[in-house]
């Protein structure tokens, strides 16, 4: 049983930081540091004067898509959320519908056969689910290089949360590397938008070195809290030799989101050691083996990676720093604050 609590809607986050306050940057968040159960708030900027040198930050380098494409369904308006790519081609996709607020909800009744008609006059054909019994992502063949297709006619995928579209800039962190083939993210890793050139220029100045992984995260629906589905990932050999020799040398590796823990922890073998390795993993949480610490944002509480937080930091402490979250009236979301979770 993870830690329980309720959001208050005042508390999302709709508008990214640099919105909320022109003229500053997206690094204009604020930082809530737990110690163990000990709990402390810093404004993000105060970043690099938190950690140690010889510390390494593990990157998640996949670029946000825009992910989200109009269609129609018979004479129904809908929206596709492209969410992953396989390896016969086919795509996994969420099919929902307007809810008349600029923003989509869940679409009952897609099944296997059904059609959709993509702006661009592309098609998209539903052939049966992710996973048996699931009834929200679909795997799906379309009539055209999907990459081109989301380029040309897509946006990034918004929730109801956000007050208004933001442009595709907007959902890029500063670690983000194209793709050759077009693949990325459905959702930013949003746990590296805080960070901005200075900031990381600071870090390396004190000693903190950068480890780039990669995990495409897919779709995460708003309304179902659903552990991840299989996503690709890739940790990269000089990546491994970087964490390796930072483990052995006393410094501390910390992964910038959840969706590095996962990387790192699907690359790490039994003995705890993080090898170069690239696949599919499904991996939800595990008792941790390879990170130290973990920066992240604030996370539903129905949401999977509470389970990761938990593992990495123990119970104790995320409900502790969740408690104090709520009480300082931090953000949720995307666009909000952070959580830097340390050793006590």
């Amino acid at each position: 049983m993870t830690v329980t609590f309720r959001v208050p809607e005042e508390l999302s986050a709709r508008v990214p930081a640099e919105v909320r306050a022109p003229g500053g940057d997206r690094d204009a968040v604020r930082l809530l540091v737990s110690r163990g159960t000990e709990v402390y708030h810093h404004a993000f900027a105060e970043l690099p004067s938190l950690l140690r040198a010889g510390d390494v930050l593990v990157v998640n380098t996949s670029p946000t898509l825009a992910a989200a494409v109009d269609g129609r369904i018979g004479d129904a308006r809908v929206v596709v959320h492209f969410s992953t790519r396989g390896d016969d081609g086919r795509w996994a996709v969420e099919i929902r519908e307007p809810d008349g607020r600029g923003t989509t909800r869940v679409r009952a009744g897609t099944r296997a056969g059904t059609g959709v008609r993509l702006a661009g006059g592309a098609r998209l054909g539903i052939e049966e689910p992710l996973s048996p019994g699931a009834s929200r992502l679909w795997w799906a063949r379309v009539s055209r290089d999907v990459p081109g297709l989301l380029r040309e006619h897509g946006r990034p995928i918004r929730y109801a949360y956000t007050e208004r579209d933001q442009p595709l800039s907007a959902y890029q962190t500063v670690f983000a590397l194209p793709a050759r083939d077009g693949s990325g993210s459905a959702e930013m890793p949003s746990a590296g938008r805080p960070f901005t050139a200075r900031t990381v220029t600071e870090l390396v100045s004190r000693g903190v070195q950068f480890a780039p992984v990669r995990l495409d995260t897919g779709v995460a629906s708003a309304e179902a809290h659903e552990p991840p589905y299989p996503e690709r990932f890739a940790v990269p050999e000089a990546s491994a030799r970087v964490i390796g020799a930072v483990r052995t040398g006393g410094g501390r590796v910390i992964a910038v989101g959840t969706t590095a823990v996962r990387a790192l922890e699907s690359a790490a073998g039994p003995d705890g050691v993080v090898r170069a390795r690239s696949g599919w993993t499904d991996l939800v949480v595990t008792p941790e083996r390879v990170v130290d610490g973990l920066l992240t944002g604030l996370h539903e509480p129905e949401a999977s990676h509470l389970l990761m937080l938990e593992a990495v930091a123990g119970r104790e402490a995320v409900a502790r720093g969740y408690e104090e979250a709520l009480r300082g009236r931090y953000l949720w979301h995307e666009f909000g604050d952070v959580h830097l979770l340390l050793p006590g």
